[in-house]
């Protein structure tokens, strides 16, 4: 038995603890013992108590509930809170050319601040503790928020060097000033709020993105052991368009993989028009891919996400931003998408199948899955020794 350090342990006993750890291991009358930010142990009630209650320096009893890890919602445009309701039934281009970029391109600082720090309550409010910001033009002031709520996050900055569409202010942006603008900002706000904030680049989508823009992206944050946040074949439009202008046999995913572009740390947003040569172009290459169930059946459609997750692609949920969504609750995406993708394999096979994402997989989605997306698996998503995690979400067991 060790000795507490500065006598900063603390002891939860009397919960159910789901840990989402790699045995999925669940501990009906479980304890967990916690040093400063970290996991010191975790196990029986009773084994807990025995070895550390001596060495603690608070004790608190659960009375049943149910201890999970944070959840992590894996796509997020923090700075269009404001524009909740501005973008109802319109089809994807209006909602963008029409609404969304002349809303974020008129943005101050000021407004992105407010804007995440609203945003991020309602996050808080479903059991969130980690997001993926999907693209903003103020990092900043997102940043700021985040410090201030002690949430963890990926911010990035929404980039786009060509295309039909942008705003007067964002058209004369070179693509040299789009990437050391994202240095920039990532030398200012990486690994700052005690480490709770890391900073990606961020690719807006491709049908506003240069093939160097790409490139130079995908080469950056790997000198640099970041990630990137893309919107990636959300329309057949998209498709069309990229096989229109680059010759790519299908869309998207395929033009990606043939310039190279598909890499580990992608976290690729919506991914909803992609066929099976794709799928395993998106498997091989080891990209994240986060499902938004209510976006998509806003302005999408349905994403083949039985067919990923049998690919071995990691799939996690995202709720998007409040013009795509109208709430932010994570645990309604995990309720549409358990439904949703259940009722796909009606449309798409003309048989019922319940098991198509059982509650199990949809939970390790939004915990385990989720941390994977966002490359700090290695602290967060699970409840095991040595994690971070400890931002818990406490339900009642009744």
């Amino acid at each position: 038995m060790e000795e507490a350090k500065g006598n900063s342990w603390i002891i939860l006993h009397n919960a159910v603890i789901v840990t989402m750890d790699p045995q999925s291991r669940v501990f009906r009358n479980g304890g967990i013992v916690i040093e400063h930010d970290s996991i010191k142990a975790i196990g029986q009630s009773s084994d807990i108590l025995r070895d550390f209650s001596a060495l603690a320096h608070q004790i608190i009893d659960l009375n049943s509930q149910i201890l999970l890890p944070g959840l992590i919602n894996t796509h997020v445009h923090s700075s269009q809170q404001l524009g909740r309701g501005i973008a109802d039934d319109v089809d994807l281009m209006t909602w963008l050319h029409g609404r969304i970029w002349p809303y974020e391109s008129n943005m101050t600082e000021e407004d992105s601040y407010i804007s995440t720090l609203l945003c991020a309550i309602e996050l808080i409010h479903s059991g969130v503790t980690c997001f993926a910001e999907a693209g903003g033009q103020h990092v900043s002031g997102m940043a700021r928020a985040v410090e201030l709520l002690g949430l963890r996050a990926c911010l990035a900055q929404s980039t786009m060097d060509a295309g039909e569409g942008l705003p007067a202010s964002w058209v004369t942006r070179t693509t040299d000033e789009c990437i050391q603008l994202q240095k920039e900002l990532y030398n200012k706000h990486h690994n700052t709020a005690d480490g709770r904030i890391r900073v990606w680049f961020g690719i807006r989508q491709i049908m506003n993105s240069t093939d160097r823009l790409l490139l130079e992206t995908r080469d950056a944050a790997r000198q640099l052991k970041t990630g990137i946040h893309m919107h990636v074949a959300e329309i057949p439009y998209e498709n069309q368009l990229v096989m229109d202008t680059r010759k790519a046999n299908h869309g998207t995913v395929t033009h990606l993989e043939k310039i190279e572009f598909l890499q580990n740390n992608l976290l690729a947003a919506h991914t909803v028009w992609v066929n099976n040569t794709e799928i395993g172009f998106l498997s091989r290459a080891g990209v994240k891919v986060s499902h938004c169930p209510a976006a998509a059946m806003r302005m999408l459609g349905f994403a083949p996400i039985r067919e990923m997750l049998d690919a071995g692609i990691c799939v996690s949920l995202g709720t998007d931003g409040a013009p795509s969504n109208n709430r932010m609750s994570i645990v309604d995406e995990m309720y549409l998408a358990s439904l949703i993708n259940k009722g796909r394999e009606v449309y798409a096979n003309g048989n019922t199948d319940p098991t198509a994402l059982p509650a199990e997989k949809v939970l390790r989605m939004v915990t385990i899955n989720g941390a994977k997306s966002v490359l700090w698996d290695d602290e967060i998503g699970s409840l095991e020794v040595g994690k971070k995690d400890f931002q818990p979400c406490l339900l009642h067991a009744n």
